[in-house]
């Protein structure tokens, strides 16, 4: 009898940013219309669908946001925020914030290149 995989604890540590409003409409990488009023975020390397705990590490606001996207590309950002996201944070007028990402059910896929490990940058 096959065995369920083990639960795997993921944590990270970076910069959040939030999606421009050009990107509205637009097809995210995983084929959905992407949506500023979704709770959703781009990340590099977490699977599709993945939920994952932002909280912005400067007051302590925190809001749930589904992987549906790649990104971002600049270098210390470890995700990219729906404009709904980014409100939830209040992070709208200084537009990139300190944040800490974690799985907010503690099972997230193996897959994903830097899972079960914490991450500073």
């Amino acid at each position: 009898m096959a065995q369920p995989p083990d639960k795997v604890s993921y944590s990270e540590y970076g910069l959040a940013s939030y999606y421009a409003d050009m990107f509205q409409g637009r097809t995210t990488a995983n084929g959905e219309v992407f949506d500023q009023s979704a709770l959703t975020a781009a990340h590099r390397s977490l699977p599709f669908g993945t939920r994952v705990l932002v909280t912005r590490q400067d007051t302590g606001k925190s809001v749930e946001v589904t992987i549906n996207d790649r990104g971002p590309f600049v270098k210390g950002r470890v995700i990219d925020l729906s404009k709904q996201a980014a409100r939830e944070l209040g992070m709208i007028h200084r537009g990139i914030v300190p944040v800490a990402l974690s799985s907010p059910t503690g099972n997230v896929n193996e897959a994903a290149g830097n899972i079960g490990r914490s991450v500073r940058k």
